[in-house]
Formats: structure tokens, sequence, C-alpha cells
């Protein structure tokens, strides 16, 4: 069911606020207008991405969740901020979203922020988002650092969509469960990794999407920041032998690009090819050359004119 709610004064600075005033300036009179649930992104790694706008809501907070209070009190405390601090991580979020909702709707503002860029993204901010939108609070959400975009820019990928699927698979069957079904996506595809799973990753890229340009950006925006561009198989060993030399450190983003020219001729090769092997065995099983040509076109997805040249062929041997 559709529904929208504005929100007067909830918004910080820009058009719509009173002379253009920012968080900071209009915080007096926030409990009076009603409470609100900030979404703050923080730096992905450099704090001089810290955005504006976040740390005048963090200073105008009543109180900032944290996905770890530790990252987050070093991130304050590096601006000169002291805030009180609650922990709402993965563990916690479940049981306690509801009764952060409740005191949003109370009057109380609650920031939120995740260990590093943009709460949501996964991470357990998106369900406290949820619950927040479904009990009618008002929840504000600044734009800031996301890795995942950064990395796709960053990649010099020419696919102007892109998918974002989390973090890769950890389990190898997933791995390629996943990557099969979205092999055919036209878009670039865009995941975050452990360090000590890249190897791995990159090794199943290497089995499912051999043609495809692979990038792997490690440590965006810090000072020993690297992009990695070639192919997955090509990856692999410049990483397996970086991990055997000493491991691999930091966060991690992979890019694979969409699908190329070279990929779709391949696939169309396999397919012919498939389709010729399967031709044979029904011929051979004495089916009809009709009969032939629909398995063809509904097991090997290639064309009914393609289909029934092949059924007749494999029917006069």
């Amino acid at each position: 069911m559709f529904a929208a709610k504005t929100y007067e004064g909830a918004r910080s600075g820009g058009e719509g606020s009173e002379g253009g005033r920012s968080a900071g300036a209009h915080s007096a009179g926030a409990r009076s207008a009603g409470g609100r649930l900030i979404i703050c992104p923080t730096p992905i790694g450099n704090l001089g991405d810290m955005p504006p706008r976040a740390l005048e809501a963090l200073r105008a907070a009543d109180v900032v969740c944290a996905e770890d209070t530790r990252v987050t009190g070093k991130l304050l405390s590096a601006f000169g901020i002291e805030k009180r601090l609650e922990r709402l991580d993965e563990g916690l979020i479940g049981s306690r979203s509801a009764g952060i909702v409740e005191r949003v709707l109370a009057g109380e503002v609650i920031a939120y922020c995740s260990d590093a860029g943009m709460p949501g993204v996964s991470d357990p901010g998106l369900r406290l988002v949820a619950v927040a939108r479904e009990a009618g609070a008002c929840v504000e959400v600044l734009p800031g650092p996301t890795a995942a975009a950064t990395a796709y820019v960053a990649s010099g990928c020419a696919n102007p969509r892109f998918y974002f699927g989390g973090f890769f698979p950890r389990k190898s069957a997933e791995q390629h469960t996943v990557l099969t079904a979205l092999k055919p996506l036209d878009a670039a595809l865009i995941f975050y990794e452990s360090p000590n799973r890249l190897v791995a990753a990159l090794s199943a890229l290497a089995e499912v999407l051999p043609l495809r340009t692979v990038t792997v950006c490690r440590e965006l925006t810090k000072l020993h920041e690297e992009v990695a561009r070639g192919s997955a198989s090509e990856l692999q060993a410049f990483f397996a032998e970086r991990a055997e030399a000493g491991g691999i450190k930091g966060e991690i983003v992979i890019v694979v690009d969409g699908p190329s020219a070279a990929e779709e001729e391949a696939d169309q090769a396999d397919s012919a090819d498939q389709a010729q092997r399967l031709a044979a065995t029904l011929a051979a099983e004495g089916l009809r050359t009709k009969d032939i040509a629909k398995r063809l076109v509904a097991e090997c997805g290639i064309s009914r004119n393609d289909a029934y040249d092949m059924a007749m062929e494999a029917s006069k041997r």
C-alpha cells in the first residue's frame, strides 16, 4: 500500500529549510518538531571525507547508535565530539530496533553510524530504517561515502549499469550458483570481500566468468590504496602470490565488468555444441525431427530455425 509522509523541519540545510539553516542551526527546535532517526555516513578510510552535514547531525543528536561503539567513539573523538554511544550491531539490532524507534517517536533525535561508509549498505542499518519506516517515524538519510560506488568508478568499467551483491558468497557451491545466475545480466557486478577469502573468490570468478575483466579495489581512499585490473585468473595468481608472501590486508571491493562480445560469442558456440550433441543423442533414441527441434529450443536456448536444421542433420545420420 502506497504511503508518503512529509516531515516539516526534518531536513537540514539546502532548499526547503528556513534560510538554508544546517542541522546544527535548527537542532534546538528538533525535539518540538518531533524526533528523528538520522542515518550518518562516515569515511571509508580517509577522515577528510567526513561529510559536514553528518558532523552537524552527530553534534546535534541526543544519542549516537553505532555498529561498533569503539570505532565510532574514535571517529567522534577525532572531531572533538562528546556524545553518549549505544551499541547496535548485527546481533542486537533485531531486538533493539523497535525500542529505538519508540524513542524517536517520543521525540528523541538518534543518529546511527556503521563502522565505515553508508549505513544500510551491507550492514544492519537497513533493518533499523525498515522498522522506522514501518512505524511512521521520521528518517533522515544523509548522503556520503560508499565503497561500492567508489570502486565502480575507480574500476574504469564501461558498462553504465551495476549490480551490487553485498558480500561475496563464502561457500563454493553458492559462489557458482550466484555467478551463474548473474552471468546473463547486462551490468557490472560489485561485491565486498574479506582479504582472507579474496583468492578463493577470484578462483570462482575465473571458473564461471573467465572472459570478464575484473578489478580488485583495496584500501580505497587510504594511504596504500590499490586498484588491480585484469582477468580473474591473472588476479588470482597475483594475489595468491601475495598471500603466500605475507598475506593480503585491507577492505576489498571486487568489480566484474559486464558481458563482452567475446563472452557472448563463446556462449553461443557452447550452446551450439551442446545442441548438436543433444540432437545426435535424441536422434539415436528414435525421436522425430519435430520433437528433437522442440527439445533443442527448450534445453539449449537456440533459435527454432537452428534447432530444426540441427534436428534434420542429426536424423539423416
